[in-house]
């Protein structure tokens, strides 16, 4: 235990972080720093003080990759380093999953909060190690490496990197368990805990870890990936001081971070207009049917409603007030999960290009209501896979942010949403056969890092390339997936039609692969993505959201006698009404109209197909031009009925060329014809309102829009203040039915 501080001038942290929280609470700035002096006297000094910290972290990070990492960190980049204040407030960030540079932030936080000072202590050289999501982390899969670094005396600052783990040792192999609804399933827990000494990981610390998870040749390689990149880190800032000084240092890491802050007010004023922005977002979990547990099987829709207020001064604020409430699944999200989505988004979307460290994190208030999904204040329920509601939930940022930034006139910025990045495939297995027989296998793809990206409001969306939570996405390679997954090899990887929003402009289009069980025994397999309901906001002035998902499984399949005569099989489901696999298969064929499943048992050569997401389009689809359409039709993106029905596109199929061409005549006739149709259709607002209203007053709503509308209702007095005199219901309106 210590006897002495190590703060600065015999301060302990926790008297430094109250004395910084303090200070921004009562001058708004970061420690309370009225101007930049290091800036200001020297510029270029200040300017390459920066660059050369974030360089180190960047090479510390490359360095540490192609060193020693598990697959999804190697081949994706599943992976980031940043450097933190004594207080725990971060500097500088490399490159990477920027979503978990802040949830690190908390982590140190609560070291600092519980006295880890004097005991478990806190020493140069000691090692701690965090994956909870109580205490700042996302999921328990996200793992945590932290190490204090010290100058003499004096604790001058962390350096922490995070990755992404295979396997989490929970209640299913896995990374994100669907089948989880209480902490004890989701996989072993570590609570900011010290794990080496002497920058030396201890022992008996490996042991555990090896005996916890399935996976743990991986788990070993990303514990020397990341300790390895946060000594590296160490020794460039210790380097940094004896060229620039220790009292030119401490004065930097304030200043840094305050100009963060200050960037952010900066261009929030310069590209949003001031006012109330409002984005709704919905997620479903169909689980009536798919649940395990009997507390579980209920079909749950959250609400996810969104308000942001832009002040003249640049003031941000993020509001989840009306957010419905958390549940028996894992998809429960604690407050570092919910800070790391605000974070990472305003890396990308405001403050990209410039300055990026906590003092943006600073720069914007939060309401996360505690009862709801977003802050339950549970300890006990499953946190294991947030990313369920947190996906969706952003899109409402995103969209909001959209609005002004269409406003001010940035149309090439504008974005209405993005793809769910819901897992593909996961589970594992055993192989059966082989050089690795008795070997167990973890089924993880990152194939979900490379999603469709939403139109904007002047080109196409990005076709399988975006991620929300790493703005650097890479699907990666099928070789690179099939080393570590090998009892479940790919059969195909295509572009799956229909997946892109429509609109003036469409959202990102996707791809969908299929893959069978091989050499193998119990084998899990099991996803995470949306369900019935589209996932988020949708699209935008007029374009429509991109398709929801779905599962097909082949069991007891003739695969064998397939592959032993040569003979063809399915490799895509391009059109689900007339199937490849009813085609070419003697097989028990399952196919779900929803994403999100449970896991099942499959047996060597059982088949599976698995669709990507796309993105929300942009725009009327009656406005998209010919030849825009003509080149969707030629690359696969949408199939002729799609085009008829909704971009009112009369195409044919030359087949000695190969192409398509647009019949000019016949699709003015249907445009007009669409356009005849719309009017017909539609209704004028009262008519609108009254039909809609009639929902409520009928109890016409089905059950999960109940119980959905019912919690908000019972957990936000102002949200449902707001609803009652919206629809013109009486005072004492009780949802029936829930």
């Amino acid at each position: 235990m210590n006897t002495k501080p190590i703060g600065w001038e015999k301060s302990s942290l926790n008297e430094m972080l109250q004395k910084s929280e303090k200070l921004i609470e009562d001058t708004g700035r970061y420690y309370g720093l009225e101007k930049l002096s290091l800036k200001k006297d020297n510029p270029f000094r200040y300017e390459r003080a920066y660059a050369s910290l974030r360089g180190a972290l960047v090479t510390a990070r490359e360095t540490a990759l192609h060193i020693a990492a598990s697959p999804i960190v190697k081949e994706i980049g599943e992976l980031c380093f940043a450097l933190y204040t004594p207080e725990g407030d971060s500097l500088v960030v490399s490159t990477g999953i920027l979503v978990h540079v802040h949830t690190m932030s908390e982590a140190i936080k609560f070291m600092i909060r519980e006295d880890y000072e004097q005991d478990p202590g806190i020493n140069p050289g000691d090692i701690f190690l965090n994956n909870d999501p109580q205490t700042g982390n996302v999921h328990t899969t996200d793992v945590q490496t932290l190490i204090p670094i010290f100058w003499d005396d004096e604790l001058i600052g962390w350096a922490g990197g995070v990755t992404h783990q295979v396997d989490a040792g929970g209640i299913t192999p896995g990374h994100d368990l669907v089948a989880a609804i209480q902490r004890f399933d989701d996989g072993m827990y570590y609570t900011c805990r010290k794990i080496g000494s002497n920058d030396a990981i201890w022992k008996d610390h490996m042991i555990n870890a090896r005996r916890s998870v399935r996976t743990p040749l991986y788990w070993e390689l990303d514990e020397k990936c990341r300790l390895a990149g946060n000594l590296m880190i160490r020794d460039a800032v210790l380097e940094f001081i004896k060229q620039e000084g220790i009292d030119y240092y401490k004065k930097f890491i304030r200043e840094a971070i305050e100009e963060g802050r200050l960037i952010l007010q900066k261009r929030v004023k310069e590209r949003l207009i001031p006012g109330r922005y409002r984005a709704a977002a919905f997620f479903d979990l169909p689980l009536k049917e798919e649940a395990w547990q009997p507390r579980a099987k209920v079909n749950k829709l959250t609400n996810e409603p969104l308000e942001i207020y832009v002040k003249e001064d640049g003031t941000l604020s993020l509001d989840f007030e009306g957010c419905s409430g958390p549940g028996p699944n894992p998809m429960n999200c604690g407050i570092g999960a919910m800070e790391g989505g605000q974070w990472v988004l305003l890396t990308q979307v405001l403050i990209y290009g410039d300055k990026v460290n906590d003092g943006a994190y600073f720069g914007v208030q939060k309401n996360y209501p505690l009862g709801s999904w977003c802050n339950p204040g549970d300890p006990y329920l499953s946190y294991q896979s947030p990313w369920g509601n947190l996906i969706p939930a952003y899109t409402a940022m995103m969209k909001c942010i959209s609005y002004g930034l269409f406003s001010r006139g940035y149309r090439e910025e504008v974005i209405p949403g993005y793809g769910f990045t819901g897992d593909a495939i996961q589970g594992g297995g055993i192989y059966s056969s082989g050089p690795l027989e008795g070997d167990r296998w973890a089924l993880s793809t990152f194939e979900i890092s490379g999603q469709g990206l939403g139109a904007s409001a002047v080109r196409d969306g990005l076709d399988w390339g975006y991620a929300m939570w790493n703005p650097e996405s890479d699907l990666g390679d099928v070789e690179t997936w099939e080393l570590f997954q090998g009892g479940i090899p790919y059969l195909s990887r295509k572009i799956k039609p229909n997946t892109a929003g429509h609109g003036k402009y469409r959202g990102g289009a996707n791809y969908a692969g299929v893959a069978m069980i091989a050499n193998s025994e119990d084998v899990d397999f099991f996803g995470a993505r949306d369900g019935l309901v589209f996932h988020g906001a949708g699209g935008m002035h007029g374009g429509y959201p991109h398709s929801t998902g779905y599962r097909l499984i082949a069991k007891n399949t003739n695969m064998k006698d397939i592959i032993d005569k040569q003979e063809e099989y399915p490799i895509e489901d391009a059109d689900p009404s007339n199937g490849q696999f009813e085609k070419l298969l003697q097989a028990d064929i399952t196919r779900k109209p929803w994403a999100s499943i449970y896991p099942v048992m499959l047996e060597n050569y059982d088949m599976v197909h698995f669709a990507m997401s796309g993105g929300p389009g942009y725009g009327d689809p009656l406005e998209r031009k010919l030849e825009s359409v003509k080149k969707d039709l030629d690359e696969g993106i949408y199939t002729p009925d799609l085009v008829f029905n909704i971009y009112g596109v009369v195409a044919d199929y030359d087949h000695n060329k190969g192409e398509w061409f647009i019949n000019q005549e016949a699709t003015e006739e249907r445009k007009k014809e669409i356009r005849k149709e719309r009017k017909e259709k539609s209704m004028s607002f009262d008519e609108f309102f009254e039909y809609e209203k009639s929902k409520l007053t009928k109890s016409e709503l089905s059950a999960p829009v109940k119980l959905m509308y019912s919690e908000s209702l019972g957990l936000s007095e102002k949200w449902r203040k707001e609803f009652i005199e919206f629809w013109n219901l009486p005072e004492n309106f009780q949802m029936e039915g829930k």
